[in-house]
């Protein structure tokens, strides 16, 4: 059986990988024209992601890639920086959680799949048809039995298939950039916050340079394209107009940067994430929030679960898509809740939330670990979705 998967960043290859486990013949189109190798932004993989990276025999890989941040400073005008143990702060989120650049993680999938699994770089679906050709903007036609959309928030696959699909917006964004080193960091994280707005800079072992990091809140969504990147830059520059400290100098690198990233932080609503021969996996399907969801740990436990499903159901996508859709919809819930929550805590509005944010990463640094788990499980649990996932065990099928 011939699968055709949209995106090679990270759940394209994870599912690719399965697949193949699973004996299906799998092809991977990706639009750039060769794997990204810049590094990307800093991305989360808590348990249940990493007992798959276990599964696939990954997990000492990416503990070896991982950015190796180890502590968090906070700084507000007129007051004495925070500082914060990072371990101590995912430590409440989830028992088990590795730092990496996202395009690191890409690049040990897709080194981990490319001999078993066919590529095709600088290419793009330009459409999908009921019987399953799908024809490329090169203009070259193949047919597929199934099509799989794993390629991203702006997903063209989903575009194709279901249209436009609303966005929602909740009430902040998100940009990273590629920036000098100039704090000559070594595993701490500097940031700076005011109300609506944080600004910081880390790095990591595998990265030559840094990354600044920008958060910040409006309270109506913004007018500018997705791919207008110069609107982009100067929409941050405006956000960020009067922060002192190291912020006017993370501006500046930023609108000279190589690696630029801005996004808003919205949640995809959709009733179903398959069409026919059609599905989405990770981001394109139920992206809970960039930066504040845990949206690189959903993805690789979706695309696992697709390929299981697929795998249990012998192929056949009338019944895989439900059974893969109902078995990670709680999962998706729950992210979704996270998101909400940690959205306002990331970007504290008013003075006194930004003063109860500094107050609780004090606290973090003090109590013990397992007093830190329980107050993180107050609130119906949204601040701990991850450990709550039961990794479904396909091997049987294998």
């Amino acid at each position: 059986m011939r699968v055709l998967i949209s995106g090679a960043s990270v759940s394209g290859p994870l599912l690719a990988y399965w697949l193949n486990r699973y004996g299906f013949d799998v092809t991977v189109v990706e639009r750039a024209p060769s794997l990204r190798k810049t590094g990307g932004h800093g991305v989360d993989l808590f348990s249940p992601a990493m007992e798959i990276m276990d599964r696939m025999g990954l997990a000492e890989r990416v503990k070896a890639a991982e950015t190796g941040t180890s502590s968090l400073v906070y700084r507000r005008e007129g007051r004495r920086p925070v500082r914060v143990e990072m371990s101590r702060v995912f430590a409440a989120v989830s028992d088990r959680h590795v730092e990496i650049m996202r395009d690191d993680l890409s690049e040990i999938l897709y080194e981990h799949t490319r001999h078993d699994v066919e590529y095709v770089f600088g290419d793009s679906i330009a459409e999908i048809t009921g019987d399953g050709e799908v024809r490329f903007d090169s203009g070259s036609a193949r047919r597929f039995d199934l099509v799989v959309g794993a390629d991203g928030l702006h997903s063209n696959t989903r575009r194709l298939t279901f249209g436009q699909v609303r966005e929602e917006w909740i009430g902040a964004y998100l940009a990273v950039a590629s920036v000098p080193d100039h704090l000559g960091l070594d595993g701490e994280m500097d940031t700076t916050i005011r109300p609506g707005r944080m600004a910081g800079i880390y790095s990591s072992r595998t990265l030559p340079d840094a990354r600044a990091l920008f958060l910040f809140s409006t309270d109506e969504p913004l007018d500018y394209h997705y791919r207008d990147v110069d609107r982009q830059r100067e929409l941050l520059r405006e956000a960020f107009a009067g922060m002192g400290g190291n912020v006017p100098k993370l501006v500046d690198a930023a609108a000279r940067a190589e690696v630029f990233y801005f996004d808003e932080i919205s949640q995809l609503r959709m009733d179903t994430w398959s069409r026919g021969r059609v599905t989405l996996v990770g981001d394109a399907a139920y992206c809970p929030g960039p930066a504040v969801g845990g949206s690189t740990s959903l993805a690789v436990v979706g695309a696992y679960v697709l390929a299981g499903e697929l795998a249990a159901n012998g192929g056949d996508h009338e019944r895989a898509y439900p059974a893969y859709e109902k078995e990670i919809f709680a999962y998706v819930q729950r992210s979704r809740a996270m998101a909400l929550k940690g959205v306002r805590r990331v970007i504290p509005r008013t003075r006194s939330d930004v003063l109860a944010l500094t107050t609780t990463l004090r606290l973090v640094n003090v109590l013990p670990l397992a007093v830190n788990r329980a107050l993180a499980r107050l609130g119906s649990g949204t601040m701990r979705p991850h450990d709550g996932v039961v990794v479904k065990d396909y091997r049987f099928t294998g």
